[in-house]
């Protein structure tokens, strides 16, 4: 692999429950368990928060690649990734991710296929296939 760019982060007081910064400074924020697993009430970031926004920019931005490659003429996309953490059967925990995706004006059947293109070309995808169930939904 070629390397364009690293991102890095560093999680210190806690994991889930400590405070997260990034090495460039523009992530300082704390992180909080979810509610649904015994963490506090409000609203906080978490784990899968984090993950469902970078995968649903990187997905969105794999769907203009794919239109791109398929010569589609220009289309404002959006995608929302729905991670969801839950026992497996091994008593262990599991992700799971629903990426649901929309390109107003365009027949559902050509964004299905074009969702699937992308689902071949964006990293995120590539790294969570066959590790995880992801399910495409087309809006």
């Amino acid at each position: 692999m070629e390397n364009l760019y690293t991102a890095q982060a560093t999680v210190t007081g806690g994991g889930r429950n400590g405070h997260v910064t990034s090495a460039d400074g523009i992530l300082d924020v704390d992180v909080r368990m979810p509610k649904e697993l015994g963490g506090p009430a409000g609203a906080h970031f978490n784990p899968e928060l984090f993950f469902a926004a970078g995968y649903a920019a990187c997905f969105d931005s794999a769907l203009g690649a794919a239109g791109r490659i398929e010569k589609l003429p220009a289309f404002t996309s959006s995608t929302t990734a729905a991670v969801t953490i839950g026992k497996d059967a091994s008593g262990g925990f599991a992700l799971a991710v629903t990426l649901t995706v929309e390109i107003p004006g365009m027949e559902k059947a050509a964004v299905e296929d074009l969702a699937h293109k992308a689902h071949q070309l964006c990293p995120y995808s590539k790294a969570t296939r066959n590790n995880i169930e992801v399910t495409i939904k087309v809006k």
